[in-house]
């Protein structure tokens, strides 16, 4: 899994359909998910701390699991299935822990208003995501290509003395 952060909602030129950009931790790589605009307005409301004067449908969420002493743990982003994103709810009080079935704008939406992680699938960030910073992407590509342009069979052979039990490793940070 992956950790995502909320960077921004943007809309697509197209259609004008609000658009949620999740991007790593490196700054890499935003998965886009499509939301609608009553969605987009709640996580907005929560990016710009900007509260509703009576709580919208994830506040009263929120103020449900804080009733019952529930905790969420986490969103977890996990499967994206003919164009649409599936995610999961886990949460948790004492030693029970569940999860629900939740759309992802949802989940984001309540995730955010209680500071909770936001998780994505590896397999959903490699088919869904677009590159953010191409030129280290393309610098990563170019390092790695003169890598093998200067690996040999050979330096993959064992050469020189046997191992024994009394051989050490040493470690890079010494």
């Amino acid at each position: 899994m992956i950790e995502m952060r909320v960077a921004g909602i943007a809309l697509d030129a197209m259609s004008r359909t609000p658009v949620i950009l999740l991007r790593d931790t490196t700054d890499r790589r935003q998965v886009p998910i499509y939301i609608s605009k009553e969605q987009a307005n709640s996580i907005i409301a929560v990016l710009e701390n900007q509260p509703a004067p009576r709580p919208l449908t994830h506040d009263l969420f929120v103020n449900l699991l804080d009733e019952w002493d529930m905790t969420l743990e986490r969103v977890v982003i996990h499967s994206l299935q003919d164009n649409t994103y599936f995610a999961l709810l886990t949460l948790s009080k004492g030693e029970i822990r569940r999860e629900l079935d939740s759309r992802p704008s949802d989940a984001i939406a309540i995730a955010l208003r209680l500071d909770a992680p936001i998780w994505v699938m590896e397999e959903v960030v490699a088919e869904a995501s677009i590159p953010v910073d191409t030129d280290a992407d393309e610098a990563e590509k170019k390092a790695f290509q003169a890598f093998l342009a200067n690996i040999n069979p050979s330096d993959f052979t064992h050469r020189g003395k046997s191992s024994t039990s009394n051989d050490t490793l040493e470690s890079s940070d010494s």
